[in-house]
């Protein structure tokens, strides 16, 4: 004891003020605590504000859902002509029934709060909002996270959604996706299947992440059979068969409480306008092609240069790749998608991830896999791994990357050309950026140099001073 107490003394005369400095950063009780996030903000409205006011932009898009549904299509006479031209053939005349097409329906709520403020500020309004649940993010992880999570958050944050927070709604799926996780490893079970259902309601992602922490349930109240850490493949059979076996016993309350709510609320939009709450949505899912972005997309632009030519065009509100091999690339996407997801389950199941690290990993297949790679959908993972990998350097140095690329794609891309595939350097750009994506994707499902093991991830203020004093 007297010489951790020796080494402790040591540490603080050898940093200063520094670890005062710290512990008042992580004190969410201090307004001190609250000047990063302050400064992202600043940040956020800066590197958004080329876009707070376009006619064409997301939350002009978001504008005009809002304004038909409540006011119904002459509504859009009140906006410039060229913002809700992609509704013209599908504008209902009454209130109430024109949804969004691409979102779950109770998107229109979030959408419709910036409508409280004059029109011509609506996007200023919604990114104002964006950055409260921003905010709001960084106070959990103040209050619940293990140390240095906040500072962490804010860290991504800056470097690869600065310019995509503001414009898109994506940070409210992502601060439920928390909120289920941090209600999950305290066990409010019932709260983390609502937050995770509000979530899918939402954005429809979350609902990947429902077996995950059903399986987290029934292992917490011990009605989930947990095969040995290590089992012959010959014995796994047996042992999924001694899981299966006790579905009687499981629990499934929050589980249909989940489904109850997402089918529940879906119906009542469905009363109002069934395609636009159901039928929209799983079209956009299924008939859209490969976007440009997706790792998929990459696979087809490196093909073209073997005699597969590609076209683009504007669609389903992206620019998408078009190709020969596309309909074969994007099967195997899905092929993609199963088995990665599969095997993350697997991995819980065997209880080599914890409900946090699954969480994680079933985001990484799943944008890994799918059609569209949206600079927006990083924002789904931030507030996860800096909850679960708060002072990882591995982590901090390839999302990172990740993170840099892709604000250095949306920033410079997006900004300097209307067909911004024309660009020179794009795909090569994109394509390397994807490449990091999936090594990370399979370095973290098969735990390369032990990516998945956190050294001081949960051990608070006492590792922290560790670190620091070695």
């Amino acid at each position: 004891m007297a010489q951790e107490e020796l080494q402790l003394t040591y540490t603080e005369k050898r940093h200063g003020w520094f670890l005062p400095f710290m512990e008042t950063l992580h004190n969410p009780r201090k307004l001190a605590a609250y000047i990063p996030i302050i400064f992202a903000t600043i940040a956020m409205f800066i590197g958004t504000s080329w876009q707070l006011f376009l006619p064409k932009s997301d939350p002009a898009r978001y504008q005009c859902y809002a304004l038909t549904f409540w006011f119904g299509g002459n509504a859009i006479k009140m906006l410039p002509a060229e913002q809700c031209a992609f509704l013209s053939s599908m504008l209902q005349s009454s209130p109430f029934r024109m949804l969004p097409l691409e979102y779950p329906s109770l998107t229109i709520i979030p959408f419709s709060l910036a409508l409280l403020a004059p029109l011509p500020y609506y996007q200023l309004v919604f990114a104002f909002l964006m950055s409260l649940m921003a905010f709001c993010i960084y106070w959990l992880l103040l209050r619940y996270g293990p140390y240095q999570s906040a500072l962490t958050y804010t860290f991504y944050l800056l470097i690869g959604a600065v310019a995509t927070t503001q414009v898109r709604f994506d940070i409210l799926p992502a601060a439920l996706t928390l909120i289920a996780l941090i209600a999950a490893e305290r066990k409010h079970w019932t709260s983390a299947y609502l937050a995770l259902a509000l979530g899918t309601l939402l954005k429809l992602y979350p609902l990947l992440l429902l077996p995950a922490l059903f399986i987290a349930e029934q292992r917490s109240l011990g009605r989930f059979y947990q095969p040995p850490r290590h089992i012959d493949m010959r014995a796994l059979p047996h042992a999924l068969w001694s899981t299966l076996r006790e579905v009687r016993h499981w629990s499934w309350r929050n589980c249909l409480l989940c489904f109850a709510s997402i089918l529940g609320v879906t119906g009542l939009f469905a009363l109002l306008n069934f395609d636009g709450a159901v039928l929209s949505q799983l079209e956009y899912f299924f008939k859209r092609p490969l976007q440009v972005e997706s790792v998929g997309g990459s696979l087809l632009w490196l093909a073209s240069h073997v005699g597969y030519p590609i076209t683009t065009s504007y669609d389903f509100g992206s620019i998408n790749i078009n190709s020969a091999l596309g309909d074969m690339t994007s099967k195997l996407s899905t092929l993609g998608l199963v088995a990665g997801y599969s095997y993350a389950l697997y991995l819980q199941w065997r209880g080599r991830l914890t409900l946090g690290q699954c969480f994680i990993a079933l985001h990484l297949v799943f944008i890994a896999t799918g059609k569209v790679f949206s600079p927006q959908y990083l924002i789904w993972l931030l507030p996860l791994l800096a909850y679960v990998y708060s002072t990882e350097g591995i982590w901090l140095l390839t999302w990172g990357a990740i993170s840099l690329l892709t604000t250095f794609i949306y920033a410079y891309f997006y900004s300097h050309s209307p067909d911004l595939t024309h660009v020179p350097g794009f795909f090569e750009w994109v394509t390397v950026r994807n490449t990091l994506f999936v090594l990370l994707t399979l370095a973290f499902l098969s735990n390369w140099r032990h990516i998945r093991s956190p050294r001081y991830t949960r051990l608070g203020h006492e590792a922290f001073v560790s670190m620091l004093s070695h």
